[in-house]
């Protein structure tokens, strides 16, 4: 029953890789089931895959109890798809993940997202995950070890980023496994990392969130300063500059405190624009 929806063993060369696209085509397929099974496909009947490629990944969520869609730019690769996936038909959607409306897939559906997410822009992706949270309870896939340490990494570590903050308010993050160069065709140079992320849900920001949004970013900006430094372009008062979390650096701050710090900063900032 599994081997219905199973493409045809083909090779890496059925597909070039782009550089300018940053593909990177998985050629493991132990991997490939593993990344497959981090989601849990509890509560939404959908998942959204980036990037397929030539659906070493795809072939296993076609496996699970999903209605599976994928969303590709590289022309080349749908043709692939649509010709050795014909259990996709209909769902696959030749556009840029960035820039299309997501909406016009789902509407208000919830859905999962999953993929081996293209390194120069995998940032992106995850800060569109953020905007369409309401829609998304569960991502997961692989990006460079680097950025999917970073987005999971804790306060007090030098890694530990805007992107770390952003995420950790809506999601819980979890590093999942590191995989090597060599299942790769061509083989990035650096080692590839898998993670999840699932929504908090009841979660309430409790504070400004354009606002929030704002002053981590303005503190990571310069990371070394102190807080009383970062934001000085906020132009707040100095007394409450003399609060002693002012006195903090953004990384020794969680995103609990960064909704502290956001609902101090709130009343000024509001009376300042």
């Amino acid at each position: 029953m599994k081997d219905k929806h199973r493409a045809p063993q083909g090779n890496s060369s059925d597909v070039r890789a782009k550089k300018h696209l940053g593909q990177h085509f998985l050629t493991d397929e132990n991997i490939a089931a593993k990344i497959a099974d981090t989601l849990s496909y509890d509560n939404y009947e959908k998942v959204l895959e980036i990037g397929p490629g030539m659906g070493v990944l795809t072939k296993y969520l076609l496996e699970k109890d999903t209605e599976v869609h994928v969303i590709e730019i590289d022309t080349e690769s749908v043709e692939y798809l649509e010709s050795h996936y014909l259990h996709l038909r209909g769902r696959i959607h030749e556009k840029d993940f960035l820039k299309h409306d997501l909406g016009q897939i789902f509407r208000e559906e919830q859905f999962a997202v999953i993929g081996n997410f293209p390194y120069n822009i995998s940032t992106q992706i995850v800060f569109k995950v953020l905007q369409m949270r309401d829609q998304i309870p569960e991502f997961s896939g692989m990006f460079q070890k680097e950025v999917a340490k970073r987005i999971c990494e804790k306060e007090g570590n030098k890694t530990y980023g805007i992107l770390s903050v952003l995420t950790q308010a809506f999601y819980e993050a979890e590093y999942l496994f590191t995989v090597p160069p060599s299942v790769f065709n061509p083989p990035p140079k650096v080692d590839s990392g898998v993670l999840r992320l699932r929504r908090k849900e009841n979660f309430s920001l409790d504070c400004n969130e354009k606002l929030f949004f704002r002053i981590v970013k303005t503190s990571f900006n310069q990371r070394r300063k102190t807080l009383r430094n970062s934001l000085k372009s906020l132009n707040l008062p100095d007394n409450l500059r003399e609060d002693t979390i002012f006195g903090l650096r953004p990384e020794q701050l969680g995103f609990q405190q960064f909704i502290e710090l956001t609902q101090k900063i709130e009343p000024y900032a509001i009376s300042n624009n």
